[in-house]
């Protein structure tokens, strides 16, 4: 009897926590399905028609550019770009707790990106580019801290970029180029030391580069042409060998360039200097940059010769050193003419 009572007992207390875990599965998908409801409330209604199957009596895990967990059926990416929505952007996109990824560029989202984004603690990847954002960048981003790639590229943002970003240990991807971004460059970034991408061209950044970049030992790709930035070459780029694209034009950096620029970045191929103030010597170690294809540093204040170490370059396609003093105004000044027929790969030349 007793065994009988023990028995039934169990069984009951099992169903209960069976109903228990369901009914917390059932809400979450709710909680999830009421985040996405709300957030296409927010689109312009003219453009909700492709957000069709967004409704309640659809699955919630069919719903078009929604992808949901195996294990709980819970959201857990969020793609719709390219869809041509416009509207704002919900706070309630803040509710999708198990969300890794979101995408939401080519669009016409505008107001301000919401502060709940920074709820999205499981985030990896977020992508808001080309709309018509506005307003800060958010703080609360850096409680993302699984975010491996930040791409809010090709809108209207403005004021300093949140120096709280440096916190974001894992983040290997970061676009914020063509806004109207201002104030320095964040010396928290040199936190970032997993990052392999920075773009911030295109913004009214100012300042120097802060010698913490130096720390950014495995980035190939650093972006920051047509901002405000000053000062000299920043030194801390000759640390980071693991270089491949390095733009700095459209700035007003000065200085000359050291004469062993051309040894400490290896594996360059990508070297945009244009558009700023730099005097002194085209450094000759160029040379030694063996991997380099493009190569601009026009309209500064060089002086002296071009050096004929340029012909040593077999990958060299495009060369632009015009709107400068360069030569000395005598036909030797014609010599490098003849060096760049090593370059068989030369496409472009501006030397006027």
């Amino acid at each position: 009897m007793k065994l009988s009572l023990s028995l039934g007992f169990s069984a009951v207390m099992l169903l209960e926590v069976f109903t228990l875990v369901f009914a917390q599965a059932r809400f979450s998908n709710d909680t999830d399905m009421k985040a996405l409801l709300e957030f296409k409330s927010q689109v312009a209604e003219n453009k909700r028609e492709v957000l069709a199957s967004w409704n309640n009596s659809s699955p919630l895990c069919s719903w078009t550019g929604v992808t949901c967990g195996h294990k709980q059926e819970r959201v857990i990416s969020l793609d719709v770009g390219g869809f041509k929505l416009a509207g704002a952007i919900s706070p309630s996109i803040g509710n999708l707790s198990f969300l890794r990824s979101l995408n939401l560029a080519d669009n016409s989202f505008g107001s301000t990106i919401p502060q709940e984004v920074g709820m999205l603690f499981r985030l990896q990847y977020l992508n808001m580019s080309f709309n018509l954002l506005q307003g800060r960048v958010p703080r609360s981003l850096s409680n993302c801290s699984r975010l491996s790639t930040l791409d809010l590229m090709s809108n209207g943002l403005e004021h300093s970029v949140p120096s709280e970003l440096g916190s974001l240990s894992k983040l290997s991807i970061l676009y914020l180029n063509s806004n109207n971004l201002t104030g320095k460059f964040p010396a928290s970034f040199g936190n970032l030391t997993s990052l392999l991408k920075l773009d911030f061209a295109y913004n009214h950044i100012e300042g120097e580069i802060p010698e913490d970049v130096a720390r950014l030992t495995q980035m190939g790709f650093f972006q920051i042409s047509q901002n405000s930035f000053s000062g000299v070459f920043p030194p801390a780029l000759h640390n980071i060998s693991s270089l491949e694209s390095l733009s700095l034009g459209g700035n007003s950096f000065s200085g000359e360039l050291r004469a062993d620029f051309g040894d400490h970045l290896p594996n360059l191929r990508t070297l945009l200097l244009g558009s700023n103030h730099f005097t002194g010597a085209i450094p000759r170690t160029l040379a030694n940059m063996t991997t380099l294809g493009r190569f601009d540093i026009s309209s500064n204040n060089l002086t002296g010769s071009i050096p004929l170490s340029f012909g040593n370059l077999p990958n060299l396609w495009w060369l632009g050193i015009g709107v400068n003093s360069l030569g000395t105004n005598s036909f030797r000044d014609l010599e490098f003419i003849g060096a760049l027929t090593n370059c068989t790969q030369l496409e472009f030349l501006d030397a006027g």
